[in-house]
């Protein structure tokens, strides 16, 4: 009962730690790791990376909390490691680096492509060292819309989201990653009639 309006930026799966010990998904076993919001999109990425290393929650000691939860509980030694999904820079992970030092936590290239093989929505991308971090793994932020809703309302949505997204890149500094290209790119899933006809009309098939 839902479709497909635009894929608007890259989000990494990031592990976070301030062990420098971790140096690998492998050695999450054991350890007391944040895993997102128990069925939240966290949860299923985390499931999904630990499962390329062979490793299921039983194998670690998940607590369920958000991305500030989760910083807080890092400062606090509370646990070992969170997984926070968003794009990088993100602000859990930068306000946690000004009291302690943090640490990303990356994946091998075997890991990867076991993770891409058994997930193919993931992608392999690098967060830039200037950022904060190392090899990370990534998925697209993608908007999605009920069925139910009117072609008129998410054409008129959609127009908006790109026609505009020049003037608000001050805004947010997301608004500068979207493109067409890559907002039509989704393949697995239909697109809502009311997108469809908007990238029409920038002479785009989806």
């Amino acid at each position: 009962d839902f479709s497909v309006v635009a894929t608007l930026y890259q989000e990494q799966v990031q592990i976070v730690t301030c062990n420098p010990d971790i140096k690998t998904v492998a050695d999450l076993a054991g350890k007391t790791v944040s895993v997102g919001a128990a069925n939240s999109g966290v949860y299923f990425n985390a499931v999904d990376v630990l499962s390329a290393y062979d490793l299921t929650l039983d194998d670690i000691t998940p607590v369920y909390q958000s991305f500030a939860d989760s910083a807080d509980s890092l400062k606090d030694d509370k646990i070992d490691a969170a997984f926070i999904v968003a794009g990088a820079p993100t602000t859990a992970i930068t306000d946690l680096s000004t009291t302690k030092t943090a640490y990303l936590v990356s994946m091998d290239d075997e890991h990867v492509e076991k993770l891409i093989e058994a997930s193919p929505y993931y992608a392999k991308a690098t967060i830039p060292a200037d950022v904060y971090g190392l090899e990370s793994d990534t998925v697209g932020a993608v908007v999605l819309a009920s069925n139910y809703i009117g072609e008129d309302a998410i054409y008129g949505f959609t127009k908006s989201l790109f026609d505009g997204a020049s003037d608000n890149a001050e805004a947010h500094a997301k608004y500068s990653e979207l493109s067409l290209e890559e907002a039509s790119s989704v393949k697995g899933v239909p697109y809502h009639p009311g997108a469809a006809k908007y990238y029409e009309e920038q002479g785009i098939t989806v």
